[in-house]
């Protein structure tokens, strides 16, 4: 099911919610997502204790037990570390992201795993620049995929994380240390319920 189907303008469904809600967003005709980061927005825990962020716009719904999650996402990339995320979220102190984002000069896949600090993974160059992200899981197991067409999938990331059964699910965009982007969503497709091991994506 796409959450976006019934969203026009600046009208979400009632499944949806702002975490952080930004200035400018809006749902085209086709019902993708465009929305502003704004300045310094993000979501990071340093594990050195240098900054804590939880700032970024996050458009969520609530899901309970296990589920795939799957959007398209562009990035207005203006600065390094600008980027459009799917992400999971337990509480303040656990929750993942996997992100479309601007690093090294090149637009890239990253992903962030939060269990009261956070780490940071750089998965590599993105080979397109409308990329397919999609989040599993499986009881306390997850994992994060990417993918050019939508069809072939690779993994970038499989963890544990022991999360309650409801968990907030969505998109964010962010500007970590940037005066903002922009940041197109195409869907925000959700299934319910999983066979199998998440790390195998199959259609």
């Amino acid at each position: 099911m796409d959450l976006f189907i019934n969203c026009l303008d600046q009208s979400l469904s009632s499944e949806l919610k702002w975490m952080n809600d930004p200035k400018e967003w809006s749902f085209d005709d086709n019902q993708a997502l465009t929305v502003s980061a704004p300045a310094m927005a993000d979501f990071f825990r340093d594990p050195a204790g240098v900054s804590i962020k939880a700032s970024a716009p996050f458009l969520y719904t609530t899901i309970n037990g296990d589920f795939s999650v799957e959007t398209r996402v562009s990035v207005d990339m203006l600065k390094q570390y600008d980027s459009g995320c799917l992400m999971i979220m337990a509480d303040e102190l656990n929750w993942a992201k996997l992100c479309f984002e601007f690093f090294d000069n090149k637009p890239s896949i990253l992903s962030v795993v939060t269990q009261n600090n956070s780490d940071d993974c750089v998965s590599g160059e993105a080979a397109t620049l409308h990329p397919y992200l999609r989040i599993a899981r499986s009881g306390k197991c997850f994992a994060f995929h990417y993918s050019i067409d939508g069809e072939q999938w690779k993994m970038v990331r499989y963890f544990g994380m022991d999360a309650p059964q409801e968990l907030k699910v969505g998109v964010v965009a962010q500007s970590p240390i940037g005066e903002g982007c922009k940041v197109k969503f195409e869907n925000l497709l959700v299934t319910p319920g999983l066979i199998g091991d998440v790390r195998d994506v199959t259609k």
